[in-house]
């Protein structure tokens, strides 16, 4: 018989601490989890679907993005496989699979561990993904569809609808679909593996910079701009959008973490202006 993820309980084992419980959650099947109850039926439909490692993976990556599983933790392979209730070869690939995105190290001898993103090579990150946005709006404002930019702007509605709510974690949902659907837009695969890769291992910085203050409001008119200028066409100033949301996500980063020793790093000019 086939075993569902688990997907609550209590704290305890370092490294392989239980999901918390939010209040609003809605996901289901589609998502990668099982509801209360819906049994060894849906387990099957679920798996047909999703591998068993995939949906491991799914909840691991959740479990770190919520904060369950903090930075720097050592992940406990039999631990980990006893929590969701499965064998130990799925949460073996997962972890792998979890190298691959960024989240997590396999360090040989040691065991596998938790990223921990350094401020100085979260700036690193973000630079690149500067640089990259500037291209994809650019491709984007050239070839989008007008159903396109409605699935665009369906984005941005889930956002309002967290910031209404002040969901950052709903919001943080919208936000990287919107725009992982711009990287896809461009039509460029080597480009969406690289950038996915890098938007994995922002994730956390992102969630925390988003839960500051007025943030979510100022993030959704800066994702407005941007749909605003690529509906319109406008090549370079769709790019120079996308560009500029990505280095005020930076210097929100550098503010959250003003309190540290290191000052922030100068702003870095966007390709082809000297401003």
């Amino acid at each position: 018989m086939l075993k569902a993820l688990k997907t609550n309980g209590s704290r305890g084992t370092p490294g392989a601490a239980k999901p918390r419980a939010r209040a609003g959650d809605s996901r289901g099947p589609g998502d990668g989890e099982l509801a209360p109850g819906t049994g060894v039926g849906a387990s099957i439909v679920l798996l047909q679907s999703n591998s068993l490692p995939g949906l491991v993976q799914r909840e691991l990556e959740r479990m770190i993005l919520a904060g369950d599983i903090v930075p720097g933790s050592k992940l406990n392979e039999a631990s980990l496989a006893k929590l969701l209730g499965v064998s130990r070869g799925p949460v073996r690939e997962a972890f792998r699979a979890l190298e691959e995105s960024g989240l997590v190290r396999l360090e040989k001898n040691r065991g596998v561990y938790v990223r921990q993103i350094p401020i100085e090579e979260a700036d690193d990150i973000y630079e690149l993904r500067a640089v990259l946005d500037d291209f994809v709006g650019r491709r984007v404002a050239a070839t989008a569809s007008p159903e396109a930019v409605r699935a665009l702007r369906g984005d941005i509605a889930r956002m309002e609808k967290a910031t209404a709510r002040n969901d950052v974690d709903s919001y943080l949902a919208a936000n990287l679909d919107f725009h992982d659907r711009l990287v896809t837009l461009a039509g460029n695969a080597k480009l969406l593996l690289t950038y996915r890769r890098l938007a994995n291992e922002l994730r956390l910085f992102r969630r925390a910079t988003l839960a500051q203050g007025d943030t979510l409001s100022v993030s959704t008119r800066e994702h407005r701009e941007i749909v605003d200028q690529i509906a319109a066409g406008k090549v370079a100033a769709a790019g120079r959008a996308l560009y500029d949301h990505v280095m005020a996500s930076r210097e929100r980063m550098h503010r959250l973490y003003a309190a540290s020793d290191k000052p922030p790093m100068p702003r870095v000019p966007r390709p082809g202006t000297d401003k």
